[in-house]
């Protein structure tokens, strides 16, 4: 390890560990790295900084925050939940099929776990608490099924990815999520059925068609988000940023206008919170764009990769190796600077597999989102503490066959590439030879493999 990268570990994770916010340590390591570099820091982290966020992709988020902020303030929750209910809550342990499904719903429009776990658990986990549902459980139910709304689009870590790992369309990443994103789901909710066996959680009241009808016209209105946003940048009627803006328009109007749950003083509160979260993760990608250029310098991707193919020749062992650094990585660090860092860092690796890039991006959102419900830094898991009146001594326990599940899951999106890969080809966001390209490969590099060959 040369002198520069251990001067950058070496400063980064003494900041990380006196509690300094991940931006700033980021910035400070990289500042000190590239002093050690022998190059101007004060210039070149200005320059790479301003270069970071200096794309018209990354537009996209602070729009995406402020639709997300209004529909989460919006109503929208109450009215997905009755649907939600009129589906599923008829089974045996039928609050949590609610539950998982309404976060899938919500946290896909809103495009952020924290606000499906403040908004969905704010009204689904005392309602469990008083149906007799286990509290750690109802905890643990939201916190984990929250996460599955980073897969499905629109997904504000999917632009971040598609910015670091450069000449990723957005769209593909969009498409590519959806049937991991209910993969994640559905193994939550198998999660939810083994415990309303174990508890026997009793079954809700079967909704008459009519009252089902009612509730899907009441939350038409927020489906239609993802239709105009998904349909919109499929037909190549506006780009991903276009359409943010046009989700933002379209919010305003369902919950200023039409739904009336937001009034026109509350919008000043609004567009604050929109400008520090989208300050905070602007800063973020300025900071982690001058990193990723000091890790270039000192060759840690290619020392990293060349580790890591040293290790094994196996592509199942290197990706399995990949995912567990990841999942370390995801309890102490958030999603937005690991993908910043360690996407150049892993790309070319799993490149030289076979797989392609929105099949890693997918992966790596899959894999982070376990990281968003696990200690010290579980955003999720915190909020979900917080609504649920319970501990995270208490919920931790619960959450394990959770996060068997949403790692079994991991392991499916890993090894099977089309759950990422066929929507994007059937919807033409990705060439069919393209990507017949890249299998080719992954399949030949899994064919050599021992394990498989045995």
């Amino acid at each position: 390890m040369g002198a520069v990268t251990l001067i950058l570990v070496l400063v980064f994770v003494l900041l990380l560990v006196m509690n300094v916010p991940i931006a700033v340590s980021i910035g400070i390591a990289a500042f000190v790295a590239i002093m050690a570099e022998g190059v101007d820091p004060s210039i070149m982290m200005a320059t790479k900084m301003a270069n970071g966020v200096n794309s018209f992709a990354l537009l996209a988020i602070p729009f995406f925050i402020l639709s997300g902020i209004l529909m989460g303030k919006g109503g929208m929750a109450r009215r997905l939940i009755d649907f939600a209910a009129s589906l599923v809550g008829m089974f045996p342990g039928g609050l949590a099929y609610v539950n998982t499904l309404t976060c899938m719903l919500f946290g896909s429009i809103s495009g952020s776990a924290a606000a499906a776990v403040s908004s969905v658990g704010g009204f689904m986990i005392p309602e469990m608490n008083r149906k007799g549902y286990n509290r750690e459980f109802n905890v643990a139910v939201t916190t984990t099924a929250a996460t599955t709304g980073l897969l499905i689009p629109p997904s504000n870590i999917m632009i971040v990815y598609s910015v670091a790992a450069g000449s990723v369309s957005i769209a593909a990443m969009f498409m590519a999520g959806v049937i991991p994103g209910i993969i994640t789901g559905l193994f939550i909710m198998v999660v939810c059925g083994g415990f309303a066996f174990r508890y026997k959680y009793g079954a809700g009241e079967r909704v008459p068609f009519k009252q089902t009808l009612l509730s899907f016209v009441n939350a038409f209105f927020s489906l239609l988000l993802i239709v105009i946003v998904i349909g919109g940048i499929l037909k190549g009627v506006f780009t991903a940023t276009e359409a943010a803006a046009i989700a933002v328009l379209y919010s305003f109007i369902l919950t200023v206008v039409f739904y009336r749950e937001i009034k026109l003083k509350d919008l000043p509160e609004i567009l604050r919170q929109t400008g520090i979260t989208t300050a905070v993760v602007m800063l973020l990608i300025g900071a982690s764009s001058g990193m990723s250029w000091i890790m270039t310098m000192a060759n840690i991707p290619q020392t990293v990769s060349q580790a890591l193919v040293g290790m094994s020749d196996n592509p199942i062992v290197i990706l399995l190796t990949i995912n567990m650094l990841l999942l370390f990585v995801g309890t102490f660090m958030d999603m937005t600077p690991a993908v910043l860092i360690f996407t150049p860092i892993f790309l070319p690796v799993v490149q030289s597999l076979g797989m392609h890039p929105i099949h890693f991006g997918i992966m790596m959102i899959a894999n982070l989102c376990i990281g968003l419900c696990t200690p010290p830094v579980g955003t999720c898991l915190f909020i979900g503490c917080g609504v649920g009146k319970t501990t995270i001594a208490k919920v931790t326990k619960t959450m394990l066959p959770f996060f068997l599940a949403m790692i079994m899951a991991l392991m499916v999106i890993t090894y099977i590439p089309k759950t990422s890969l066929w929507l994007p080809v059937k919807t033409g966001q990705l060439k069919a030879e393209e990507v017949e390209k890249t299998q080719q490969e992954w399949k030949q590099n899994f064919s050599k493999s021992p394990k498989l060959s045995e």
